[in-house]
C-alpha cells in the first residue's frame, strides 16, 4: 500500500484545521482502531487511527462504525487522560511514519498537562503510544510490539523513536545531493534505487517518478543528462505540490472492481491496465478504500461461510440420491418376486415343508421352460409363496416412494445450485443477508438472532437500445416477486435454459416487443447466470401468462410452455451499458 510518509504528509495537512478542537469522545471498534471524536468551532470530526498490520494509517473518516458495549482498556485510559483535551500540534519528523498528535489535558489534580499521542504507521509494526509530558510512555495500544534492546514501548519508560536510516527528504534535498545520493547507491532498477534513496517514498511513488524519467525499463547509473533532468523535475514538481497543498488524490482498482493501491498523484504507470478514481481529499480516498476492501473482506468471509453450507447439502443431496438410484434399480427384481409367488401358489400339492428350491414350469412362457426357486427351509410351501408376494409389494410401494424421493432430491439439489449462482454472484453485504434469510426460511441456517431481516432491494434496472425496460431478479424470491406479481401478463419472461440463473423481464406495456429488445434482454439472461463465461448460451423465453409455480415448490422454481429459444454469448460490457444508473 501507498500509505507512505508523503501521503502522511497529506494527512497531516488535513488534521491541522483541528487544532484548538477538543477531544469530545473516544471509542475502540476494535482490538487495533482507535475512533477520536473531536469538536471545534467548524463543527465535529472524526479521527480514525488504525495499527491493524495490513491496513495501518490515521486520517479523518465518515464511514459509521459499531461500538463494542464494553470499551476495552486502553479506550478507557485514552478517556481517562484525553477526554476534553484539546488538541495544541500536528507534527511530523520530516517524511516520517509517525504523526505526533499534542494535548493539552488536565490531570486528576486539575493541572494543566501536556500529552502526546504517537501514531506510528509501520506495516505490522503500527502501534499507538500514549506518552507523557516527562516523555515516558503511558501506554500503548499494542504492547511489545517493538521490543528491542533500544527500544521497549512499555509504561514508564522512556519513549524513544524507532531505528531511523540515514534517508533523503524530497522535500528539502537539493540537485547535486539527490544525484550524488543516486551514485553511492548499489545499481538498481530506477524506482528501487529511489525508495533506498529517499525517506518516506513507495514503491508505487517510486515507480511513478522512474516512468516519468523513461516509459521503458532503466537502472539507476545509466541516467543520461536528459534522464537526469526529467528525474530531478518530477521529484521537485512533487515536492512543490506537496508543499502548496496542490495534490489529487486518487484510488486505483481493476477493471473488475478489485482495489489495488492509492496516491496523491494521478498515476499513469498503468495506462490502461487501472481504473483510476479521483477522490476529493487523502481521507476521502483513504476511507473509500479501505472501507471497500473491509466490506470485500467481511463479504468473502460471510460468502465462505455460506458456500461451504451450501456445498455440503449439496454432496449430502447428491450421495442420497445415488444410494437411492441404486435401490429402485434394486427394485426391477420385484416382478421376479411376483412370478415366484404365482408359480408357487399353482404348485402347492408338489411341495413339502423342508424343501430347499423347487423345479417348476414357468407356465407364462409358451415353452414352459423349467425354472429353480430358492426356498426357506423353515418355511410351509404357502408361507415361501406368500413371502415372495410379500417382497413383491414392498418393491413395489418402495420403488413408488423412491421416485416421489428422488424427484425430491433433484428439486432440492436445482434450488441450491441457484441458490450457489446467486451467491457467487452478490455484489453486496446486503445481497448476502437477504440470501441467508432465505435459507433460514428454508431451514437451512438456524435462526441465531432476532436481526430484523434487510429490505429486500429493487430488482436491476436495464434499458434496452430501443427504449425497453429490463428488470433483473437478485435471488431467488425476488424472482418470484418479480415473475409471478410484478410482470403483466403480456410481458416476456427470460431464462437460461436448464442453468441456475436470474428471472428477467422485458416490460412491453402492452406493445409488440423489438427484436433488438428480445435479444438484449436474452444477453441479461445469460449475464446473471451460471454461464456467465461461456460462449453460447441456450436461452428461453415466453410471455409471463405461460409462466406457473407449482404448488410447494422452492423459491424460484418454475415451470412454463410456448417457449423459444435463442444461443447467446454473454456480454459483460453490453449489460453495464444498458445498465439505468441512480
Amino acid at each position: 500500500m501507498a500509505f507512505d510518509g508523503a501521503y502522511l504528509y497529506t494527512i497531516r495537512q488535513e488534521l491541522e484545521p483541528l487544532v484548538t478542537a477538543r477531544v469530545d469522545k473516544i471509542h475502540q471498534p476494535s482490538k487495533d482502531e482507535i475512533l477520536l471524536y473531536m469538536r471545534g468551532r467548524d463543527g465535529a470530526s472524526r479521527i480514525l487511527i488504525s495499527t491493524a498490520g495490513d491496513s495501518a494509517r490515521i486520517h479523518l473518516t465518515n464511514i459509521p462504525v459499531e461500538n463494542p458495549a464494553v470499551p476495552p482498556m486502553f479506550c478507557m485510559l485514552l478517556r481517562k487522560h484525553l477526554g476534553g483535551g484539546k488538541l495544541t500540534a500536528v507534527r511530523q519528523d520530516g517524511l516520517e511514519r509517525i504523526l505526533f498528535l499534542d494535548f493539552e489535558c488536565t490531570n486528576e489534580l486539575g493541572d494543566k498537562v501536556q500529552l502526546t499521542l504517537a501514531c506510528e504507521v509501520m506495516g505490522r509494526y503500527s502501534n499507538l503510544i500514549l506518552i507523557g509530558e516527562d516523555g515516558k510512555v503511558i501506554d500503548s495500544l499494542k504492547r511489545n510490539a517493538d521490543v528491542t534492546r533500544e527500544r521497549v514501548l512499555l509504561p514508564s519508560f522512556a519513549y524513544e523513536m524507532p531505528h531511523r536510516s540515514r534517508q533523503l527528504n524530497f522535500l528539502e534535498a537539493d540537485d547535486d545531493t539527490i544525484l550524488n545520493a543516486l551514485l553511492l547507491v548499489p545499481d538498481a532498477e530506477l524506482s528501487k534505487a529511489l525508495v533506498s534513496v529517499f525517506e518516506g517514498v513507495s514503491p508505487l511513488l517510486a515507480r511513478e517518478w522512474a516512468f516519468y524519467v523513461s516509459r521503458d525499463a532503466i537502472r539507476s547509473h545509466e541516467l543520461t543528462d536528459s534522464h537526469k533532468q526529467r528525474l530531478l523535475f518530477t521529484i521537485h514538481e512533487t515536492a512543490r505540490r506537496l508543499r502548496d497543498r496542490d495534490c489529487q488524490f486518487h484510488i486505483l482498482q481493476t477493471p473488475e472492481g478489485a482495489l489495488k493501491d492509492f496516491l496523491f498523484l494521478r498515476p499513469q504507470q498503468y495506462g490502461a491496465l487501472m481504473v483510476v478514481r479521483e477522490m476529493p481529499s487523502a481521507s476521502a480516498a483513504l476511507d473509500e478504500f479501505y472501507a471497500q476492501r473491509d466490506l470485500r473482506a467481511r463479504m468473502k468471509q460471510r460468502a465462505n461461510d455460506l458456500f461451504k453450507l451450501i456445498m455440503t447439502r449439496m454432496e449430502r443431496v447428491t450421495r442420497k440420491l445415488a444410494n437411492q438410484r441404486q435401490e429402485l434399480s434394486e427394485t426391477d427384481k420385484m416382478e421376479q418376486n411376483k412370478l415366484y409367488g404365482d408359480l408357487l401358489s399353482a404348485n402347492l400339492y408338489r411341495l413339502q415343508k423342508g424343501d430347499t428350491a423347487a423345479v417348476l414350469e414357468n407356465f407364462y412362457e409358451e415353452s414352459c421352460p423349467q425354472i429353480t426357486i430358492p426356498l426357506q427351509v423353515n418355511l410351509t410351501p404357502p408361507q415361501n409363496a406368500q413371502r415372495y408376494y410379500t417382497l413383491y409389494r414392498k418393491a413395489a410401494t418402495a420403488k413408488e416412494k423412491l421416485a416421489e424421493q428422488i424427484a425430491q432430491g433433484e428439486a432440492e439439489l436445482q434450488y441450491l445450485e441457484s441458490v450457489f449462482d446467486v451467491l457467487s454472484r452478490a455484489e453486496s453485504e446486503s445481497d448476502l443477508m437477504l440470501l441467508r434469510e432465505e435459507l433460514r426460511e428454508q431451514g437451512y441456517v438456524r435462526n441465531r438472532s432476532k436481526q430484523k431481516p434487510p429490505k429486500q432491494q429493487p430488482p436491476m434496472l436495464y434499458e434496452s437500445s430501443d427504449g425497453f425496460p429490463i428488470l433483473v431478479g437478485r435471488n431467488n424470491r425476488q424472482n418470484d416477486q418479480l415473475t409471478l406479481k410484478t410482470a403483466a401478463k403480456n410481458d416476456i419472461w427470460l431464462h437460461t435454459q436448464n442453468i441456475p440463473g436470474s428471472h428477467v423481464i422485458l416490460v412491453t406495456d402492452g406493445a409488440e416487443p423489438s427484436e433488438t429488445a428480445i435479444r438484449e434482454a436474452a444477453v441479461l439472461a445469460a449475464y446473471h447466470s451460471k454461464a456467465r463465461d461461456s460462449a453460447q448460451v441456450p436461452v428461453d423465453f415466453t410471455k409471463v401468462r405461460f409462466v406457473k409455480k407449482p404448488n410447494g415448490s422452492k423459491p424460484g422454481m418454475v415451470i412454463f410452455t410456448n417457449q423459444q429459444t435463442l444461443y447467446i454469448k454473454p456480454d459483460g460490457e453490453l449489460c453495464r451499458k444498458l445498465e439505468v444508473k441512480d
